[in-house]
């Protein structure tokens, strides 16, 4: 069992040695500095899926906090031989996939087909899913960490209460995909697809998004910062967000819709960009600054 004393101490103890306050450690988990304290006093404790990015952070690997915290690789060649016979029919019943709660390092699941069910409460490292088929895939509570998913189909998801840190998601199809509390940092969305995508109540950070397409894409009560916004961005919302260092640059931004509640819009700096008349008022009217945009003509 994982005793929240020790597990308390072992936080505060690799904290110091890498000489960060709790203020800092919370900013870089996304969360309150006094969720911290209270990890460190024993009262609480992360969850599942906040380990894994904890001992990034602090420079220590998952055993630090318990023995019972193992790195589970198993069944990929039986998964990989199962998918094959299903695409072949030679299954008579769809087999319903099930991986949650696992702690997955390092285990090759590229080309997988028909893994649309759960990949819940699990932690995943150094995983390769290139070139699969993920759509309607449900993650909720997970802690993924440089993985890569380049190529594959993610249409269709619910990615829910989840870190994401590091992972590729080159040229992937997110069409429909929602994001719920989620913290997504780090990762590279280049080519990606968020056609009609939803983003809700967590942060956006330092993600790469060179030829994204974003497309009727919305953005609920985010936090996000430092991302540079390219091409042409249609029908999109950005609704009681914060932005910070974040930049449009040789955009066209064509009926987006910025609400933004008691705050402005400060944070957003344009390069080079055209809006049309509907999306400039919405900037002017959150004092945004528009130096570096220019009206499209009718």
């Amino acid at each position: 069992m994982l005793n929240t004393k020790i597990i308390g101490n072992k936080i505060a103890e690799a904290r110091k040695r890498i000489n960060i306050s709790q203020a800092e450690l919370a900013q870089r988990l996304f969360i309150s500095p006094q969720a911290i304290g209270k990890w460190e006093r024993g009262e609480s404790m992360p969850d599942i899926t906040t380990f894994n990015r904890l001992a990034e952070i602090l420079g220590v690997d998952l055993n630090y906090f318990s023995e019972s915290v193992q790195s589970v690789v198993a069944h990929v060649e039986s998964l990989a031989k199962q998918s094959a016979e299903l695409s072949s029919g030679k299954q008579e019943k769809k087999r319903s996939w099930d991986m949650s709660r696992g702690n997955w390092v390092a285990g090759d699941f590229s080309g997988l087909k028909n893994l649309h069910e759960k990949f819940s409460s699990s932690n995943m490292q150094r995983c390769l899913f290139i070139g699969s088929e993920l759509s309607g895939l449900l993650l909720k509570r997970n802690n993924i960490n440089s993985c890569d998913f380049s190529g594959s189909d993610m249409s269709n998801s619910h990615i829910q209460s989840s870190n994401l840190f590091k992972n590729l998601f080159k040229d992937c199809s997110l069409k429909e995909t929602e994001f719920s509390e989620c913290y997504i940092m780090g990762c590279d969305f280049s080519g990606a697809d968020f056609t009609a995508a939803v983003f809700k109540s967590g942060g956006f950070q330092n993600n790469p998004m060179t030829k994204t397409v974003l497309n009727r894409t919305s953005f609920n009560a985010m936090q996000i910062v430092d991302i540079v916004f390219e091409g042409t961005l249609e029908d999109c919302i950005f609704e009681n967000c914060v932005f910070k260092k974040v930049i449009f640059q040789n955009s066209t931004l064509i009926n987006n819709f910025f609400k933004i509640k008691n705050k402005s819009l400060k944070g957003i700096r344009f390069i080079e960009c055209k809006a049309d008349k509907m999306t400039y008022a919405f900037l002017k009217n959150g004092k945004a600054d528009l130096t570096g945009i220019t009206l499209l003509t009718p």
